[in-house]
């Protein structure tokens, strides 16, 4: 983080070098030794001047979120919950089982 004392970094116009003002006044570029003016105009500004396509299919998905669908509890669905507590088989394996892996020497 710079100290106050330095000022503003700032860029010479002529070197594009980079230097601190040391809030001087006039700005004068220590490469250089002439004065810098400093451009206190906005030099970009961004306006949306159309609808870009992202935006158009978000308004678009949102006009038929409108929908409602009906919820109908009367139609009870087994999602077979119990499909995991079935699993009896052993959750262990033999070292022999591990350790039979391909090496280079198998080709």
């Amino acid at each position: 983080m710079p100290k106050e004392e330095w000022g503003t970094k700032r860029v010479c116009p002529e070197t594009g070098k980079r230097f601190y003002d040391l809030n001087a006044t006039p700005i004068i570029s220590p490469y250089t030794g002439n004065e810098v003016t400093v451009d206190t105009s906005k030099t970009r500004t961004m306006v949306a001047d159309a609808e870009d396509a992202q935006s158009a299919k978000a308004k678009e998905a949102d006009d038929t979120d409108d929908l409602v669908l009906d919820d109908d509890d009367s139609d009870d669905v087994d999602l077979g919950d119990d499909v995991l507590e079935d699993d009896d088989d052993e959750d262990t394996v033999s070292l022999d089982e591990l350790a039979d892996v391909a090496t280079n020497d198998d080709e």
